[in-house]
């Protein structure tokens, strides 16, 4: 990846219409400007932002090399005893290393792919927090419609206590019942206000990691999606744009030059300088050029045997990383496609399970049936339904993070492209 594709990255949230032409607004996630904004500024992508610029300056750094001027001033006295005679006499030399051939197209090489590891790794760190801020919105969205059933199931026992208040005072119900109706009350109040509490703490985390995230008033549980690609469609746009297996690879490539210029310097590089003297008081003048050309030893070798198994080293983690990922797409997919299957299934009894809670309330208006089995229906209808609701959210946010690692949900990338064929 080039750095204009980095601009272009940049641009994406400055312009924000611009980026987001191709990505899709859902109802049930963050607005987009919203996201682009708390990506921006999450701690991790800054300091992954800096990093690039680290590179940038160490590819600079290693296209002008180390190769520095260097001058060195001496001066003496000669005494010829004989004659009694003393002169005074200096020297000045200009010296300066030259990178031998091939040695500078490295260099150059290597500051380039120390850029491009940044950049995977710019990236990487954008994907993490999109996983980072998908997986703190789900757990709120949790907590949020917990809290609503709760408080769902509090209204409905309200109503049910004034009934059997109104049928203890009619002489039609014993007191016992009206007892335990509070009962059930007391409990369900209880649940609700563990639930708001757990609602806010996932809140103040939310908001607090991703500043610019405002959480909704109302919030919006659409109905999951089914994939329509397969396993295999989804793990192949996983692996392409993988941010991580990128850094891999880039890595690498990068201690593939570095062994390359490890072994390169087990020559030496020479100096050259120019030597200026003035001797016996100026009557002599001496101009001369010196050449230094070190011998190499051991430790060279070792330099270049250590860079050519951190190379190895590199290809194997690469591998690792390939499995690992690769494991994580199919997993990623299993679960996505299983958790819209048990959302259905789940739907399906807690419509039963309401149903039969809605008839026996009736029954039980009716004198057909008993409290205890219009609170154990209700019971069973709520864990049904708070069932329902996990299952709903679960299956959402399968999907979404999917296609989140598949980068066809936000726009944090729009140079992948360019960044796999530059890794390759």
């Amino acid at each position: 990846m080039k750095w204009h594709g980095c601009a272009a990255f940049l641009a994406a949230f400055a312009v924000f219409p611009a980026a987001a032409e191709t990505f899709q607004e859902y109802p049930d996630l963050p607005p987009l400007p919203m996201v682009i904004q708390a990506m921006d500024s999450y701690p991790a992508v800054l300091a992954a932002k800096s990093g690039v610029k680290v590179e940038e300056a160490n590819r600079a750094r290693l296209e002008a090399g180390s190769y520095e001027y260097n001058v060195r001033l001496g001066s003496q006295r000669r005494t010829e005893t004989a004659l009694n005679q003393r002169y005074k006499e200096w020297e000045v030399n200009l010296e300066r290393p030259f990178r031998l051939p091939g040695k500078a197209s490295l260099d150059e090489a290597l500051g380039k792919q120390g850029v491009e590891v940044s950049q995977w790794a710019y990236g990487d760190a954008l994907h993490e927090a999109g996983r980072s801020l998908l997986a703190l919105w789900f757990g709120w969205y949790r907590e949020h419609f917990q809290a609503k059933q709760w408080q769902e199931q509090v209204d409905i026992l309200n109503k049910q206590l004034d009934a059997v208040n109104k049928r203890v005072k009619a002489g039609d119900a014993a007191r016992l019942e009206a007892m335990l109706a509070e009962a059930s009350l007391a409990e369900a109040e209880a649940s609700l206000n563990q639930a708001k509490l757990r609602e806010q703490m996932v809140a103040t985390t939310l908001t607090s990691r991703f500043s610019g995230i405002a959480l909704p008033a109302n919030p919006v549980l659409v109905a999951p999606v089914p994939l329509s690609q397969s396993s295999a469609y989804w793990k192949d746009e996983i692996l392409r744009q993988n941010h991580e297996l990128g850094v891999a690879r880039a890595e690498t490539r990068r201690w593939q030059l570095q062994s390359s210029r490890s072994s390169a310097d087990r020559l030496p590089d020479p100096t050259v300088g120019i030597r200026y003297a003035s001797e016996r008081d100026g009557t002599e003048k001496i101009v001369g050029l010196n050449l230094t050309i070190p011998l190499p030893g051991s430790g060279r070798a070792a330099v270049a045997e250590g860079a050519a198994a951190r190379a190895e080293m590199a290809a194997h983690q690469e591998a690792g990383v390939l499995r690992k990922v690769e494991v994580e797409a199919t997993a990623t997919y299993a679960t996505a496609s299983t958790a819209y299957d048990t959302w259905q299934k789940a739907k399906l009894v807690a419509d039963k399970m309401q149903a039969n809670a809605d008839l026996m309330s009736r029954a039980y208006s009716l004198g057909e049936a008993g409290l205890p089995e219009v609170l154990l229906a209700r019971r069973q209808a709520l864990e049904a339904g708070l069932n329902a609701v996990l299952a709903q959210v679960d299956a959402a946010e399968s999907r979404y993070r999917l296609l989140l690692d598949a980068h066809q949900l936000w726009p944090l990338d729009v140079d992948d492209n360019e960044q796999k064929g530059a890794s390759n």
